[in-house]
């Protein structure tokens, strides 16, 4: 799964799927972190694209969350 899948792309996923997207999204973020500290990352906008891709699947978890306590209230 590539981290830098639209949103539209996102939402077709299911929760194990996003959850499954987050832990990729971090495992680059601390990567591209760590390269940057020690000087070998080349392109520092990479950076950036990674950590709105991470607030775009937790933003995505949440509105399901909210949905889901939603539809049970209803119940």
């Amino acid at each position: 799964m590539a981290t830098n899948q639209a949103a539209s792309d996102l939402r077709e996923l299911d929760v194990h799927g996003l959850v499954d997207a987050l832990s990729e999204a971090k495992k680059e973020h601390f990567n591209l972190r760590f390269q940057h500290v020690t000087g070998q990352l080349d392109n520092t906008a990479r950076l950036g694209q990674v950590q709105r891709q991470i607030a775009r699947i937790n933003t995505i978890l949440r509105q399901r969350e909210i949905e889901a306590a939603e539809a049970s209230e209803k119940k």
